[in-house]
């Protein structure tokens, strides 16, 4: 009796020591990987949950502005009948309404108060300038001045869509309420990303076989998610996200209810998910400094995607951005990268 034990920290790591999800990618070849994936998918599918039924996106363009050399929008649309998405809206001035060009949906990360805005590039305050600084989360805005449409929608209890009484609760309350009745947020959140490729490709400038999609931490995980489920999204960017459970997760308990699935590490690591992605192109961002999701970590996560891409057959498809930073959008490939495969 000498081993007792009274602690929870202690009792999740104690059961994760030996532990393998049991979808977990470990074949090669093209036929292993073909035969996993089928697999995988549908059990991804599974444990994320029925998806709502579809509805007019009734999509409205509030304003558009220019913006120097950009056209700054504020769009809303419908992704349920009691659901709707606000979205920030990015195009050069210069861009052609002829269905000919790439757009990116840019997925903010965690902070719960300026979400959409940030990643967009609004500079309303200090908190604006220094969240900017910090995680070159400008990314929507620096893409549109590269030559893409791109949009960044509030996704469900971030931003304007933050009515919970504890704001900067809002992840775990929602997922503890949407548990309860079966239904989950991180599902909604995907199905969101969906309807935000429905209407990108109603655009008048939008290529609609030319979409793409990028991420920074929770942004990383949607993207991953989204892009795992949507093949309508024909490159992604993952930001400051692929890394084991076992880590972040069950160690640290780094993570919210937006950022859950039930029975997700049951079956699944992060890599196996963005495998999911392959063979369509996928670039994967880590800083060394990450405070966090540590550097060795995201290593890990890499490795995993990476021997999934090889027994696809698409290794050629899969790049790394190893930058000398924190947890923040690395920028040093994703340009070229979205340019090449969009």
């Amino acid at each position: 009796m000498a081993n007792r034990n009274f602690g929870m920290s202690a009792y999740w790591r104690h059961m994760v020591q030996e532990w393998t999800p049991q979808l977990s990618f470990r074949g090669s070849g093209k036929e292993e990987w073909a035969e996993w994936r089928e697999q995988a998918s549908g059990k991804f599918l599974e444990l994320l949950g029925e998806f709502p039924a579809r509805v007019d996106l009734a999509a409205e363009v509030e304003y558009a502005a220019a913006d120097g050399d950009l056209i700054r929008e504020r769009v809303i649309f419908d992704s349920e009948a009691f659901a709707s998405v606000p979205c920030v809206v990015l195009r050069p001035a210069a861009m052609q309404a002829d269905r000919s060009h790439a757009a990116i949906i840019c997925c903010h990360g965690h902070p719960v108060d300026r979400s959409k805005d940030a990643v967009a590039g609004v500079r309303s305050g200090p908190e604006y300038d220094a969240l900017i600084a910090r995680m070159n989360y400008n990314y929507g805005e620096q893409l549109a001045k590269a030559g893409f449409l791109t949009i960044m929608p509030d996704l469900r209890g971030f931003g304007e869509r933050n009515d919970t009484a504890n704001k900067s609760d809002a992840c775990n309350h929602n997922y503890v309420k949407g548990t309860i009745l079966g239904i989950n947020p991180a599902m909604l959140n995907v199905w969101d990303i969906k309807c935000c490729v429905d209407y990108l490709q109603t655009r008048p400038e939008v290529d609609p076989e030319r979409i793409g999609m990028i991420g920074l931490s929770f942004g990383g995980t949607m993207t991953a998610f989204a892009a795992a489920v949507e093949p309508r999204i024909k490159a992604a960017d993952i930001s400051g996200y692929i890394n084991p459970f076992r880590g972040f997760g069950i160690a640290r308990g780094n993570f919210c209810g937006s950022q859950v699935v039930p029975d997700l590490y049951k079956y699944f690591d992060t890599h196996d998910i963005a495998g999911l992605i392959a063979p369509r192109p996928l670039l994967v961002e880590m800083g060394m400094y990450d405070d966090c999701f540590y550097f060795q970590d995201l290593m890990k996560g890499y490795e995993g995607v990476k021997a999934i891409y090889e027994a696809a057959g698409a290794a050629d498809r899969l790049e790394a951005d190893i930058f000398s930073g924190g947890h923040a959008f690395a920028g040093g490939k994703a340009f070229a990268f979205f340019k090449r495969y969009l």
